[in-house]
């Protein structure tokens, strides 16, 4: 399914910073009549609300707390995008004395937060014929030994995104899984990857393209395209391929 997003309503987890503002600017400038910045700390928006005006506006909300995002979906009825940006990450590996607790938070952000915002949004994005973006990552295809629970809470949060596919696709939404691999964030800086980020503009940009073309995945900068070259065949024969009957 092809979707334009021109004079389209965007609402973004995460959209003070890092990718998520970078999709707020980029959607903008490409025809997005306005963008909700869903964030924990409204205060953390001036800026964008200063550039962007009326074309922006401020939402508190924390993907943790199931009543915020209710709340949210109840004020932004309007909404044709919604793009589930936020998460953390930690760098902890599998037997670390804080693994289980780390990974308790990274799936409680990255994946159980994933499942509220679809929950709450899934009634105005099938009225709409609207869009889900989630952010992944190429750590949710492959595990990174220092960063072992966060590429487990990706994983997770990959799976749920082929499940909401499934799920919406007879309603005519589009679901988008996105796979950045090394982009300039503070997330990359806590990982050590500074050096090697592509600008996160590139992400912006992938998914525009992804979603005109109908498709469900993207790897937009140079580092995932590397990990998309490899993958493809098994996501064409395995992940997108019906094996029902």
């Amino acid at each position: 399914m092809s979707f334009n997003i021109s004079n389209k309503v965007v609402f973004i987890t995460g959209a003070n910073r890092g990718i998520g503002k970078s999709i707020t600017e980029h959607f903008i400038d490409q025809g997005a009549k306005k963008v909700y910045l869903a964030v924990r700390n409204p205060n953390s928006t001036k800026a964008l609300e200063e550039k962007y005006g009326e074309k922006v506006e401020t939402i508190q909300v924390d993907i943790t707390d199931e009543a915020s995002i209710l709340a949210a979906a109840k004020k932004a009825t309007d909404v044709d995008v919604v793009i589930n940006n936020a998460g953390i990450i930690s760098t902890v590996q599998p037997l670390a004395d804080n693994a289980l607790d780390t990974l308790k938070e990274e799936m409680e952000v990255n994946v159980y937060g994933l499942m509220r915002v679809a929950k709450a949004f899934e009634a105005t994005l099938i009225a709409k014929q609207g869009a889900l973006v989630q952010l992944n990552s190429v750590a949710s295809i492959k595990n990174y030994y220092d960063m072992t629970t966060y590429c487990t809470s990706k994983a997770a949060s990959y799976s749920v995104t082929q499940g909401l596919r499934d799920h919406f696709k007879p309603h005519n939404v589009s679901v988008l899984s996105v796979h950045p691999g090394v982009v300039a964030t503070d997330m990359a800086d806590l990982a050590g990857f500074s050096d090697i980020a592509s600008s996160p503009q590139v992400v912006p940009v992938g998914i525009l393209s992804a979603l005109d073309e109908g498709k469900f995945h993207v790897f937009p900068d140079a580092v995932a395209k590397q990990m998309e070259a490899g993958f493809q065949s098994y996501a064409d024969n395995v992940i997108m391929k019906d094996f029902a009957g």
